[in-house]
């Protein structure tokens, strides 16, 4: 069965406020500043109001340990892409599997239309309630404009999308749009917040001004080389330029291991 549907009520969105069940509400605003960590030794030394981790190579325990030191816990997760080394990869039908993302081992693109991913997304997501996450990023929601190696409409990654969303919302967790930078007026009512790589490297961050407008804060991640080495100051010209949009930008290394950061916060 494939997900058909669009959700018809647009304005119906309620904030998340934590899946630890903890009673806490776990704020995010234009002003939070972030971390965003997803592989190696977890640091958690920043100074910053949310962090940004893997759901599943983090524990519990951690979550906890940030929680306490008043951090918002955001759990990362890919809603778009099949990962051969989670923990539920065999729990995939083959016939969602698509074709091989570019530079990413390991990895594919799934069949957003196939109705079997609502299950394994929603288990997804009861997994970071259960970790006590306040809220998740899910990734890769932009098959359609990729070569999957399937037929994926426009529509249908709106669908997904929404859908992702609602099931995000209904667990009390703040859910934020990765990319997607070409779907951002119809989906951003659905979302609490934006993260976003190479905006302005690719000259591309006025598409995300609706969640600016809207007091939505923009995480942005920024990786070209200029930037990491400040080469003839590139690094403070995009920090100036971010901090005039009222972005959240880091530099960082791809691999997202905290080898280096540079904050414009």
């Amino acid at each position: 069965m494939l997900l058909d549907f669009i959700p018809i009520l647009l304005g119906i969105v309620v904030a998340g406020c934590g899946g630890s069940g903890s009673g806490e509400c776990h704020k995010l605003t234009l002003e939070s500043s972030w971390q965003w960590q997803l592989s190696g030794r977890l640091n958690t030394s920043y100074d910053v109001q949310m962090y940004d981790i893997d759901l599943f190579d983090t524990n519990a325990s951690q979550i906890a340990s940030l929680h306490r030191s008043g951090k918002t816990v955001i759990c990362y997760f890919s809603a778009g892409s099949y990962e051969d080394w989670r923990e539920d990869a065999a729990l995939f039908d083959t016939a969602v599997l698509g074709n091989a993302l570019e530079g990413w081992a390991g990895e594919r693109w799934l069949d957003i239309r196939h109705e079997s991913l609502k299950t394994l997304m929603g288990n997804r997501l009861d997994l970071a309630v259960q970790k006590g996450c306040d809220g998740v990023e899910p990734d890769n929601m932009d098959g359609y404009a990729n070569a999957t190696g399937f037929t994926l409409r426009a529509a249908d990654q709106l669908a997904y999308n929404i859908f992702i969303a609602q099931e995000a919302k209904k667990r009390g967790l703040y859910v934020g749009l990765k990319n997607d930078l070409d779907q951002i007026v119809e989906l951003e009512p659905f979302f609490d917040f934006a993260v976003n790589e190479e905006c302005h490297y690719y000259h591309e961050c006025d598409a995300l001004v609706p969640f600016i407008d809207a007091q939505k804060p923009v995480f942005n991640a920024e990786y070209a080389p200029q930037y990491v080495h400040n080469s003839n100051g590139a690094r403070d010209v995009l920090c100036t330029q971010s901090k005039a949009r009222n972005f959240h930008t880091l530099v960082l290394p791809v691999a997202l291991d905290d080898t280096f950061r540079f904050s414009c916060d």
